[in-house]
């Protein structure tokens, strides 16, 4: 009983239903940076039922995360931010299994990590990771639900997924990319990342439950000045 009232919202839902939610019941989602992205993310996925949750960050919380990356409070800076999320997760949904990895993901760790998942969803916030997931996921046939954001800005795809896999390297070859290193171009409002992470978990369910159209092959993007939105494909 328990359990139909919990997710009652969206198993009404004529395109869910309770077969929907037996599959995101029974899904593996592995999300990696549990920052601005993650954070909603992986509340929303909690929320959601998944049934395992892996979430990957070696970063510890900082006093400046907490004006967007809304799993932690104040009594938490300076502690592991993979220890204090699964915390926070576990006390909105304690059916769903966390594994928690408070350790970056190298080329040494990564394919074993992801082995387990049944998708990866990417809250991190560097190039050199993002490539590093991007090839692990096409060699392990896993899809990968990408996620960024500047600004006011944000952009989501899926990568390694489909009759037709798509690359991240092919929206951003190696040779393109400069990571940023100035904090004013590392700036942010608080709301873009939940927006943004909001539609990358809600990409996540789509490929666990079959809803839809995920964006294979098509690169979301918003402004939040304009609230102009736009899908590209590619």
């Amino acid at each position: 009983m328990e359990m139909t009232e919990r997710y009652l919202r969206q198993t009404v839902l004529p395109e869910l239903g309770e077969l929907g939610q037996q599959k995101i019941m029974n899904a593996k989602v592995l999300v990696v940076g549990v920052g601005g992205l993650g954070s909603p993310a992986s509340i929303y996925l909690t929320a959601a039922g998944v049934g395992t949750l892996g979430l990957v960050d070696d970063d510890v919380v900082s006093i400046s995360n907490l004006q967007r990356q809304i799993l932690y409070t104040e009594e938490e800076v300076g502690l592991s931010k993979a220890e204090c999320a699964t915390r926070r997760l576990h006390a909105l949904n304690s059916d769903v299994k966390i594994n928690t990895y408070p350790f970056r993901l190298t080329q040494d760790n990564v394919a074993d990590i992801v082995a387990h998942y049944d998708l990866v969803l990417d809250g991190c916030d560097n190039f050199a990771t993002r490539y590093l997931l991007n090839d692990a996921c096409l060699e392990a046939h896993k899809p990968y639900v990408f996620g960024a954001i500047k600004g006011f800005e944000g952009q989501v795809s899926v990568f390694s997924a489909g009759d037709n896999p798509r690359s991240y390297r092919m929206l951003y070859p190696e040779d393109s990319v400069v990571q940023p290193t100035d904090i004013r171009d590392k700036g942010v409002l608080g709301t873009t990342p939940a927006i943004v992470g909001s539609v990358a978990a809600t990409e996540a369910i789509k490929l666990i439950t079959g809803i839809g159209e995920p964006l294979i092959g098509k690169l979301w993007t918003i402004d939040l000045r304009t609230m102009e939105s736009a899908i590209y494909d590619f």
